[in-house]
């Protein structure tokens, strides 16, 4: 099975040692992350250094760890799949459009708290 997580999985990843994180390294599941998104973590980072009480050496250690474990999706893979996203997400949250164009790209599904997904 093929897994888009969202933004918020990272976070929580990277805020504590939670099953969130050892779901993430130590599963046999096949987990992705629009490539897209990954200035979406930089811009949380000073957020995450106060809360986890990482410095950032341990921050980039770890960000390395988990993407070790969650493959990239190019921009260029999520392409043909925007325009249907977009349409089915644009309305109720245009920032996940990203999200809904991956897991249409590798037929998979996401993995999110957030509320919007449903």
């Amino acid at each position: 099975m093929n897994i888009v997580v969202d933004l918020n999985i990272i976070l929580s990843a990277l805020l504590r040692d939670s099953l969130t994180r050892e779901i993430l390294v130590r599963s046999n599941l096949s987990f992705c992350f629009p490539e897209a998104s990954l200035h979406k973590i930089r811009k949380y980072e000073p957020y995450i250094l106060q809360k986890s009480g990482l410095s950032e050496a341990e921050l980039s250690s770890l960000l390395s760890l988990l993407f070790v474990h969650i493959q990239l999706i190019s921009d260029e893979v999520l392409l043909p799949y925007w325009p249907e996203a977009k349409s089915a997400m644009e309305l109720i949250d245009s920032e996940d459009v990203v999200f809904i164009a991956a897991a249409l790209s590798i037929d998979g599904t996401i993995w999110s708290e957030d509320k919007d997904f449903r």
